[in-house]
C-alpha cells in the first residue's frame, strides 16, 4: 500500500488550560518539585514569526507576576492612563473617566491618596499624577522617611504645612532642601511628643539654598542659639519658642513681615537691643513686627526708634512688663502710620494711652491693651474718643478687682461630719472703688473686657458692634448693664453672674426683635 493512501493522523487534542506559569511549559506538570527531562522545544520555522496563543498567553502571564515600575513594557500592556486617549479607566466593572476620578482624589487627604495608589496599577498612576500637581501639602509625618518618599512626586508643590509628629533634625531640612526646588512657603509645628533639634547654623544654610522661599514660619526653635539669617527672597518670618541667642543677625532686604517669640523663662539672655538696632539696617522694608519676650524693656524700644522703620503698620510687642509710657513715647516718635498696636503685658498708664490716641488718629484701627493693671477705664474712653477709625479693642485682664476674696476662692471649707469648718480671713486690704464703662464708637466691631472684674456698671453704645467679650466680668451687675448695639451677634459671658447672662439674654431678643 503506498504512502498516499494511508489515514491521515488526527491532531493531537488540545492541551487543558493550565494555571500558567504555575506549570512547566514543557511538560505540563506543576513546577512545585519538580525537574523536567524533556529536550528544549525546537525553535518556530522562520515563515512562523508569531509565537502560538499558548505561549504568548503564558510569557504574558509570567511578566505580569513579576512586573515592578521598571520593568519593560510588552505589546500586551495596556497604556498608562496619562496616555489613554479615551480618557477612561475600569471602576467596578464600568469606565470611569479619568478627569473624574483624578477630581475624587484630589478632594482626599494625603493618607487617602496613599492608600488609593496601593489598590491597582491604574490607581497608583492616578495617584501618581495628583502628586505631580499638587502645589499645597499638609502632612502630619512620624519621621522624615514618609517626606523621602513622597516628596520627590510632587514636582510643583509651592507651599508644605507639615505638624511634625516626631524630632526635627538636618535630616529633614536636607530632605526638603533637596526635594522641593521650587518650595515658596514652609510651615513647620510641633506636637507635644515632638522636638525640634536644628541648630541655627542648619537653619542659616537652608534658607540661603532655598533661593524660591518667600514665607517661613516655624515653631519650638529653643536650639538654634543664634539667628544668621541671609535671603533677598524672604518676605515672611516667623520662629517661636526662641531662647538665649548669642547672636541675632535678619539681612532680608525684601522682608515685611516679622514675628520672633521667645520662651518665658527668666534665664534668657538674648540682646533685644541689638536685634532691634540691626532691623533697621537688615530690613528696611519691615511693615510688620511682632516680638514675645519678657525680657523687652524701654531701652529695646528706644534702639527701635533709632533703626528708622518708618513704614511699619503693624507693631506688636507683648509680655514686656518693663515697658513704661517711655516705650510708648518711641514708638510714637519712630513710627508715623500705625493701623496696628499691641502693647499687652506691658505696665502702660492712661498717660501712654492717651500718647497713643494723639498720634495715630488718622491711622490706628485696632489697639490692644490686655493685662496693662496701671490703665483704667479713663484710659480706655479716652482712647475711643480720639481714634474715630478703631475697629477693635482689647482691655482683657486690665481692669481688674484686688480683692481678696476673689483670689483665695469661696469663703466656707469643706463640711467635716456635721461642722461647717471656717478658716480665717486674711486681713483684706482697701478695695478699690468700683469702675464705671462707658463706650460710644461708631465704627468700633470687636471689643474685649474679658476678666475686668474691677467694673460693676457697663454703658455700651456701638452701632457697628458685633463681638462683645464679657468672660469673668464677675463684679458687672444686671442691672447696671445696657447694650445699645443693634447689629450685635457674638457676646461671650463664661464665668459672669446667672442675672447678668439673663440681662443680657433679655437685652438681645430686644435687639433682634427691634431689628427685625
Amino acid at each position: 500500500m503506498s504512502s498516499s493512501s494511508l489515514p491521515t493522523k488526527p491532531p493531537p487534542p488540545p492541551r487543558p488550560k493550565t494555571r500558567g506559569s504555575y506549570n512547566c511549559g514543557r511538560c505540563g506538570q506543576p513546577k512545585k518539585g519538580h525537574v523536567c527531562n524533556l529536550p528544549s522545544p525546537s525553535p518556530a520555522p522562520a515563515a512562523a514569526d508569531a509565537p502560538s496563543p499558548s505561549s504568548s498567553a503564558g510569557e504574558s502571564r509570567l511578566r505580569r507576576a513579576l512586573s515592578f515600575d521598571d520593568a519593560p513594557s510588552s505589546p500586551e500592556k495596556k497604556p498608562r492612563p496619562d496616555d489613554d486617549d479615551g480618557r477612561t479607566m475600569d471602576l467596578g466593572g464600568r469606565p470611569v473617566p479619568v478627569d473624574f476620578f483624578l477630581e475624587v482624589l484630589r478632594r482626599l487627604g494625603p493618607r487617602g491618596v496613599l492608600d488609593a495608589a496601593a489598590v491597582s496599577r491604574a490607581w497608583r498612576d492616578c495617584a501618581d499624577r495628583v502628586w505631580r500637581v499638587a502645589e499645597e501639602l499638609r502632612l502630619r509625618p512620624a519621621g522624615a522617611g514618609l517626606l523621602a518618599a513622597l516628596l520627590p512626586r510632587c514636582a510643583a508643590l509651592s507651599r508644605l504645612v507639615l505638624h511634625m509628629e516626631s524630632d526635627v533634625d538636618a535630616t529633614m531640612l536636607s530632605c526638603l532642601a533637596f526635594s522641593c526646588s521650587s518650595l515658596e512657603i514652609l510651615e513647620i509645628t510641633m506636637s507635644d511628643k515632638a522636638s525640634n533639634n536644628m541648630t541655627g547654623e542648619e537653619l542659616s544654610r537652608f534658607v540661603s539654598e532655598k533661593h524660591s522661599l518667600s514665607i517661613l514660619k516655624i515653631g519650638g526653635c529653643s536650639n538654634l542659639g543664634f539667628l544668621n539669617l541671609s535671603s533677598s527672597s524672604l518676605n515672611v518670618l516667623w520662629l517661636s519658642d526662641l531662647y538665649s541667642l548669642s547672636e541675632s543677625v535678619i539681612s532680608c532686604p525684601n522682608m515685611s513681615e516679622l514675628s520672633l517669640c521667645f520662651t518665658q523663662q527668666s534665664t534668657d539672655c538674648t540682646d533685644l537691643v541689638s536685634l532691634m538696632d540691626g532691623l533697621g539696617r537688615s530690613c528696611p522694608n519691615l511693615r510688620n513686627l511682632h516680638i514675645s519676650s519678657i525680657q523687652l524693656s524701654n531701652e529695646a524700644v528706644s534702639a527701635l526708634e533709632g533703626a528708622n522703620l518708618r513704614g511699619l503698620c503693624m507693631l506688636s510687642l507683648i509680655l514686656g512688663s518693663k515697658m513704661t509710657d517711655a516705650a510708648v513715647a518711641s514708638i510714637v516718635r519712630s513710627c508715623a502710620s500705625l493701623a496696628l498696636l499691641d502693647l499687652s503685658g506691658s505696665s502702660i498708664s492712661d498717660s501712654g494711652v492717651g500718647m497713643i490716641g494723639k498720634a495715630f488718629p488718622h491711622t490706628l484701627s485696632r489697639l490692644l491693651v490686655a493685662l496693662c493693671p496701671n490703665i483704667t477705664t479713663s484710659g480706655i474712653q479716652a482712647a475711643t474718643v480720639q481714634l474715630p477709625l478703631l475697629q477693635l479693642m482689647d482691655c482683657g485682664m486690665s481692669l481688674r478687682s484686688n480683692s481678696q476674696n476673689e483670689k483665695q476662692g469661696a469663703y466656707f471649707g469643706e463640711i467635716n461630719g456635721r461642722i461647717r469648718l471656717c478658716p480665717k480671713l486674711p486681713t483684706l486690704k482697701k478695695q478699690p472703688m468700683r469702675q464705671k464703662l462707658i463706650i460710644k464708637h461708631d465704627n468700633l466691631k470687636k471689643l474685649s473686657l474679658w476678666g475686668c472684674s474691677a467694673i460693676d456698671a457697663l454703658y455700651v453704645k456701638c452701632p457697628e458692634l458685633i463681638d462683645l467679650n464679657l468672660n469673668s466680668c464677675t463684679n458687672l451687675h444686671a442691672e447696671r448693664l445696657l447694650l445699645q448695639c443693634p447689629n450685635l451677634k457674638n457676646v461671650h459671658a463664661f464665668g459672669c453672674q446667672d442675672m447678668l447672662i439673663g440681662a443680657i439674654r433679655n437685652q438681645l431678643n430686644h435687639i433682634f426683635h427691634a431689628s427685625g
